[in-house]
């Protein structure tokens, strides 16, 4: 009876761990363009650090300070970082590229693709004054092509990280977080990377409560 049960539960894990995937590449990127792919942010002149909610970005529980960045095409992103700010409070900024990228689907597949073959790092339109005043940065992408916009990657870089919490969470069609928490982990050595959240584009707007209870697990709401 016990090898009854051994084998059984090994059955069972076995059918978790392939139902688990993750869609990556060319399929990925497809999928997630649906959610975040397409144009509809502000042009990059209005890049800026925005002060929102919060109590001068910090959290009552534990008075550390806190800053929300993300990179948004279509706007999804965008919106679900505004939804962490009604939450946790904090400031938010807007990572963007001086060049902004193609409104046409097949173009700005074929930039984003170019872009990480070339391990390139898009210009950025505008810094954050002070980052060593943060202790809890998140940091929000859409999924392209299995991780983060080429631009993230360059944000990430452009900054002492060292000793600070990344929360990663982004938004996507079918990819969930991707190879992204492995591709920051390796950026940022010595940062504490915390599990990232992924939702996905087409349900951003409605799943505040999901967010909410995200950020509680993790201790972040006010």
């Amino acid at each position: 009876m016990n090898y009854i049960y051994t084998m059984l539960f090994f059955a069972a894990v076995f059918m978790v761990a392939a139902c688990g995937g993750d869609k990556s590449g060319a399929a990925g990127y497809a999928a997630q363009s649906a959610g975040e792919a397409a144009p509809g942010d502000s042009s990059a002149s209005e890049m800026r650090l925005k002060m929102q909610g919060g109590q001068n970005g910090t959290l009552r529980s534990d008075n550390k300070k806190i800053l929300i960045a993300y990179f948004s095409h279509s706007g999804n992103t965008k919106n679900m970082a505004q939804q962490i700010n009604d939450y946790c409070g904090g400031d938010i900024f807007e990572i963007k590229t001086i060049s902004p990228y193609p409104s046409d689907y097949g173009d700005c597949v074929d930039q984003a693709k170019k872009e990480q073959n070339e391990n390139a790092r898009p210009a950025l339109a505008s810094n954050v004054e002070d980052m060593s005043v943060y202790d809890i940065v998140f940091v929000g992408y859409p999924n392209w092509w299995g991780t983060m916009p080429m631009a993230v990657f360059n944000f990430l870089e452009s900054y002492d990280f060292n000793g600070k919490t990344i929360v990663p969470f982004c938004t996507h069609e079918g990819s969930a977080m991707g190879r992204s928490e492995r591709d920051i982990k390796q950026l940022l050595p010595s940062s504490e990377v915390l599990n990232g959240k992924p939702v996905r584009g087409s349900r951003v707007k409605s799943s505040g409560e999901d967010i909410k209870s995200w950020l509680e697990g993790l201790g972040f709401c006010k």
